[in-house]
């Protein structure tokens, strides 16, 4: 069953005998005990990006620093909320030379715009553990609606007693809609970088108290 799931019309707990229109809705008391708000942690969370260089390879980054907080409804999933800070100077891809030319104005310009922002307008779930977010991403000063895949890898307490719960996914852009669009020609034809960029997350998120 899933994270917003709800027991099926076969289950004892409903009183077949009542009538269709006053019947209690059941809701599994595990999933709905999971509804709150979670902080995103990012120790133990990821925000990575793939894009495709020279028209032969990936080069593959992340975000270090980034926070943001999930609100889960265990019994209504549209009603579920995320939001996400993403610090741009903290883009790493293991070459420093690369990483500041992604700082620069021929890209994020992180100076002028410090931040990527995500903030969610709707929520929905697939199927199972599969859920999709939908909502807006900033970058730099464009905004567009994104949507993203993702699944629920369960819930857990740790050992200093939080109560986490885990998400994975993703989703494809295209930069040029953000105006990321600095690119160079090769001699061989194509491009050195390329305009579809895969985006993935793995969200680890402790419940507030």
């Amino acid at each position: 069953m899933g994270l917003f799931g709800r027991k099926n019309s076969t289950d004892t707990t409903l009183d077949s005998a009542a009538p269709a229109a006053t019947a209690p809705v059941a809701v599994d008391p595990a999933l709905a005990a999971l509804s709150g708000t979670y902080a995103i942690d990012p120790a133990h969370s990821s925000i990575g990006f793939t894009v495709r260089h020279a028209m032969v390879t990936n080069v593959r980054g992340s975000f270090t620093e980034h926070e943001g907080t999930l609100t889960l409804d265990g019994a209504n999933p549209a009603a579920s909320t995320a939001s996400l800070d993403v610090k741009i100077a903290s883009v790493d891809t293991g070459i420093a030379d690369r990483d500041a030319h992604l700082r620069s104005g021929d890209f994020f310009d992180a100076e002028q715009f410090p931040l990527m922002t995500f903030r969610s307008t709707g929520a929905q779930q697939l199927g199972g553990d599969k859920y999709r977010i939908t909502g807006d991403l900033t970058i730099k000063d464009v905004t567009r609606p994104l949507a993203i895949d993702l699944e629920f890898n369960g819930t857990a307490t740790d050992p200093y007693g939080n109560q986490r719960v885990g998400f994975e996914g993703g989703a494809e852009i295209l930069r040029s809609d953000w105006g990321l669009t600095w690119n160079a020609a090769l001699e061989t034809g194509g491009v050195m970088v390329s305009d579809k960029v895969r985006l993935t997350f793995d969200i680890s998120a402790i419940k507030s108290a």
